[in-house]
């Protein structure tokens, strides 16, 4: 912690002091607002503290050194500032925009440290990174109208040949591309922002996390690397080894990346289907068991495999598959209006009776006994096809109805079938 570390950065802020670099500044608020004010009215000025206006305030390069000691030994209030050049060329060389230059007259005589002995970001980064042997400093765009003070902070304590490389990353933005994403509009339009679930100290506020809501690990890193970035070929999904071989810094591009959630369910997506059954059951059956609901490995497996092209998060197939352990009580009424009728009624009492008396019901089975049925009863399947659905799941859609069957078994099949014709009547 930085303040476990207060020593450390004061012994460097003193370096800076004692070469030239840096000064003790004693202004309070009221005179600092009141420069500010002043240059305000100039027109052209830029109100800051900085090379053009510190010889007229309250510093060590004003005062006499007896006066400086005595404010600091009385505890008068200072803070250091970085003795920034009146004019001088800048540079530095960003991985990602390349060659940047800045005219000292840009940049102020930023605060290093404060008279509580803390130290700001900018003497922090500087000194944590060069002791930490830091190569790469990789941040949002932001930071960079402070990188050029941070260079000028590497040269003045010497480690100008130790400074890191700089990677300034575009900012992520709305998903429409209009202004800065924030935890506000990711709330705003229902997906996540932090990586795990986070409670707001100040209103105790839970935010869902991606982990929480189910986005894979491999998913969201493949999706993240995509924002801004780009392999220079047409391949989407990569494998974390193939990431680390193929992302380089330099292909990032400048313009700021809109943050698709709908992009990001889409590799979730991905990468849900390429895993196997299996795989896909262990997520049900925690579902299942939070549920109290008991089912073997190899059922959960061919359910994973019914539901595998309609699933986004783990979670969906609990909620698409409910009914394949839970008997509807209720039916879709706009299904049963318009589709329950005597030709569905007809096809489905034989249906219930001719699978009641197979022992081992497959998809391949439960579709040549429907196809019999309807052309002894001379009916096109398409016409009874939604009400048979609507029999067996309550609902109007779902995966393919003969694996459906086949997963249910025919007890349960005949048995649901037989609920529906009584509670549905018989036209």
């Amino acid at each position: 912690r930085q303040s476990e570390r207060k020593t450390i950065y004061s012994e460097y802020a003193k370096r800076l002091i004692e070469n030239g670099h840096a000064y003790y500044a004693f202004d309070n608020t009221e005179e600092l607002e009141a420069m500010r004010n002043r240059l305000k009215e100039k027109k052209g000025a830029n109100p800051q503290y900085d090379s053009t206006t510190r010889m007229e305030m309250k510093n060590s390069l004003t005062l006499s050194k007896e006066e400086v000691d005595k404010r600091i030994k009385a505890g008068d209030h200072f803070v250091i500032r970085l003795k920034v050049p009146a004019s001088e060329e800048v540079e530095l060389n960003d991985l990602i925009r390349g060659k940047v230059v800045v005219h000292s007259s840009q940049i102020d005589d930023k605060v290093l440290m404060k008279s509580d002995g803390m130290p700001t970001y900018h003497l922090a980064n500087v000194v944590d990174d060069y002791l930490m042997k830091i190569s790469h400093v990789i941040r949002g765009e932001e930071w960079l109208p402070s990188a050029p003070l941070h260079v000028l902070t590497y040269r003045y304590l010497g480690w100008e040949k130790e400074m890191p490389a700089f990677a300034h990353l575009p900012l992520l933005l709305k998903p429409d591309g209009n202004g800065k994403l924030s935890k506000r509009d990711a709330d705003q339009m229902g997906f996540p922002i932090f990586p795990l679930n986070w409670t707001d100290p100040k209103t105790n506020e839970l935010a869902e996390g991606f982990k929480e809501r189910g986005y894979l690990p491999e998913a969201l890193i493949n999706f993240l690397a995509f924002l801004g970035w780009n392999p220079g070929t047409e391949q989407e999904l990569f494998s974390v080894e193939e990431l680390i071989s193929a992302f380089e810094l330099e292909r990032i591009g400048k313009a700021g990346a809109k943050f698709d959630i709908q992009k990001a369910k889409w590799y979730n997506q991905q990468y849900l289907r390429a895993k196997t059954d299996e795989e896909l059951a262990r997520y049900l059956l925690h579902d299942l068991k939070e549920l109290g609901i008991v089912c073997d490995k190899e059922k959960a497996a061919s359910i994973a495999n019914a539901l595998r092209e309609r699933i986004t998060f783990p979670s969906d197939m609990i909620e698409l598959g409910r009914f394949f352990f839970i008997a509807p009580e209720t039916f879709d009424e706009k299904i049963a209006a318009k589709k329950w009728n005597d030709e569905a009624v007809a096809v489905i009492s034989s249906l219930k009776d001719e699978i009641a008396i197979i022992e081992n019901l497959t998809a391949e089975a439960a579709a040549s006994i429907l196809e019999q049925v309807t052309a002894r009863l001379a009916i096109p399947q398409g016409k009874i096809m939604q009400a048979l659905r609507m029999a067996l799941t309550g609902g109007a859609s779902g995966p393919d109805l003969m694996i459906t069957m086949a997963i249910l078994g025919n007890h349960e099949v005949s048995t649901r079938l037989d609920y529906a014709l009584k509670t549905l009547g018989r036209k």
